[in-house]
């Protein structure tokens, strides 16, 4: 039987995950959004958050080190990975990571709270670990020569800024979008292959005008 102390820690547990996942969401879009943003998105007070973090820098430097964390685990199974298909693991890998969003949300995040050695060191193996699989991709002669790994790392920030109202928040875009980039990344896929099927459907005609409208009131 679980003890009263137990149950509470669990709770607790439960609490900070969904402070975190509130404050993913609220800071992906807008790093510069105020703290009391995350309590009213996780439905805490903004007590609960201040007992668990020195404030908005402390909750910025929380989640930069969990997309860091993220990041390098996504890394991590692609270099483990034995297949031979070098573009598979690859265009794999950035399907989890456009999913996820663990290297948008550390990018995003980059340069807003003060650093610190752990934030620093785990920066430094992300970017070791991403030149390495990079390396080994185009080592097997499946990227365009001209590509490099920063060129990577900006298209996927630029994927992770596809967001629309609705419940989906531009996922299934990004999918399509992310199809796309794989094509122009891909040596030789222009010219001597297929396109790639594109997933899910283009945005409906006046979608995108809805983000201008202003909110209704509550």
């Amino acid at each position: 039987m679980n003890s009263p102390l137990n149950g509470r820690r669990a709770e607790a547990a439960r609490n900070n995950e969904r402070i975190l996942d509130a404050a993913r969401r609220v800071f992906l879009a807008d790093p510069g959004a105020p703290i009391s943003a995350v309590a009213a998105a996780a439905e805490v007070g903004i007590s609960a958050l201040y007992s668990r973090y020195d404030g908005k820098d402390g909750l910025l430097r929380a989640l930069a080190l969990d997309g860091l964390e993220r990041y390098i685990a996504d890394l991590q199974l692609a270099l483990q990975d034995g297949r031979d298909d070098a573009w598979s693991v690859y265009a794999q890998f950035l399907q989890r990571v456009v999913e996820g969003g663990s290297q948008a949300l550390a990018q995003r995040l980059a340069g807003t709270f003060a650093a610190t050695p752990e934030s620093s060191a785990l920066a430094r193996r992300a970017g070791r670990l991403s030149t390495e699989l990079f390396g080994r991709t185009a080592a097997a002669g499946v990227l365009r020569p001209e590509i490099t790994v920063e060129d990577v790392t900006i298209l996927l920030e630029m994927l992770m800024e596809v967001r629309l109202p609705g419940a989906d928040g531009g996922r299934q875009l990004r999918l399509r979008y992310l199809a796309l980039v794989l094509d122009g990344l891909r040596v030789g896929a222009v010219e001597s292959q297929a396109p790639s099927p594109l997933p899910g459907s283009a945005p409906k005609p006046g979608v995108l005008g809805e983000r201008w409208r202003t909110p209704k009131p509550e």
